[in-house]
């Protein structure tokens, strides 16, 4: 959420400053999507969201069982989340200018809402084994699909593919940025994101088990070789299926669960075993109410209010080092903003 709060506009500025470096021009690629194949950095941050998301379910989910809920009320929560996250995806959208025809449907929060909304509904009723089973199928059935279907000389090109032909014919209103041909959020490429939020389940109900059962470091160990095993899977997969965010494609989902599971492993180990916290405190105040934020955004004109505090010093200074006055008091303005919701233990929650 960092990153989508400004950091990403921040590293550029700050490699901005450093115009004749080969690493600064590389660290700015990676703040940015990959056009169509490839994997940026930029391209790691929403699947990891939705694995981050899916790691807490089996923690709600114990928590409320335990407090006597009954399974019909838990999955009518569920979906109910699930719906409410698609709706404010049409808010993010401009749902509140009416303009029915130039409405985008498709969205960062419907799928967030769609994928983890199904992936927690197969986590309540399968056990882990048939759901390993539904995810390979998944993430294989996505594949095939899309390799006989339409068929053509490349079924992975941006203008023909089996995600953009679906999404064509039944998603109503604009595409992603202009486009009548595709959109990266679309229908049918929401399925391997689903796959994303199981793993990230698979992780949470693994991290649940007793010390006495598997020890904390062997637990980090598991996750590291689990990180290694699929980022093999997704290499090799890669040269049938190219990593792609865009169509989200299972080589994409193999290669950014290997990056989350790495992640969180690291940080498992330093945050939970180590007990290193302090640090986390900044962090801690932006994931806390990460939806708000991103609404926010939308909403309340951040920029304005750095301009009127920063504004003033940038103008002094050259152009880069604007850049970087201007970007920083973006991510401070927004920080503290998050940290008075945080004090007044206000969080918007679905």
């Amino acid at each position: 959420m960092l990153f989508i709060m400004g950091l990403a506009a921040w590293v550029v500025a700050v490699c901005g400053l450093f115009p004749d470096s080969g690493f600064a021009a590389w660290l700015t690629s990676q703040m940015e999507h990959a056009e169509w194949h490839g994997l940026t950095h930029h391209d790691t941050i929403f699947p990891l969201f939705l694995f981050i998301a899916g790691i807490s379910f089996p923690y709600s989910l114990a928590n409320q069982r335990a407090s006597g809920k009954t399974e019909n009320r838990i999955f009518i929560k569920v979906i109910k989340r699930g719906l409410i996250l698609v709706f404010l995806g049409f808010v993010y959208n401009n749902l509140f200018k009416l303009d029915f025809e130039s409405q985008r449907y498709a969205s960062v929060l419907g799928r967030i809402g769609l994928a983890w909304m199904f992936s927690a509904l197969l986590f309540m009723k399968f056990k882990t084994k048939p759901l390993i089973i539904i995810a390979t199928a998944i993430l294989t059935g996505y594949w095939l699909l899309l390799w006989f279907i339409p068929g053509g000389p490349d079924t992975y090109s941006f203008e023909n593919n089996l995600v953009g032909v679906i999404d064509r014919v039944l998603l109503p209103g604009k595409f992603y940025d202009g486009s009548t041909v595709f959109d990266p959020l679309g229908l049918l490429s929401t399925l391997p994101a689903i796959v994303n939020a199981m793993l990230g389940m698979f992780t949470g109900q693994f991290i649940r088990i007793s010390k006495e059962k598997i020890s904390e470091n062997k637990k980090v160990l598991y996750l590291l070789a689990a990180a290694i095993v699929f980022l093999i899977i997704g290499l090799i997969w890669n040269n049938f299926f190219p990593v792609n965010k865009k169509l989200w494609s299972s080589s994409f989902v193999c290669v950014v669960a290997a990056y989350s599971l790495f992640l969180f492993a690291a940080f498992y180990y330093i945050i939970d075993i180590k007990g290193y916290r302090r640090w986390t405190f900044f962090f801690r105040v932006v994931g806390m109410n990460s939806i708000t934020i991103y609404l926010a955004q939308r909403i309340i004109n951040f920029s304005l209010i750095s301009r009127f505090f920063f504004g003033g010093l940038a103008g002094k200074c050259p152009e880069v080092w604007a850049n970087v006055i201007n970007t920083t008091g973006y991510i401070v303005v927004c920080w503290l903003f998050l940290y008075f919701l945080y004090k007044k233990n206000v969080f918007l929650k679905v």
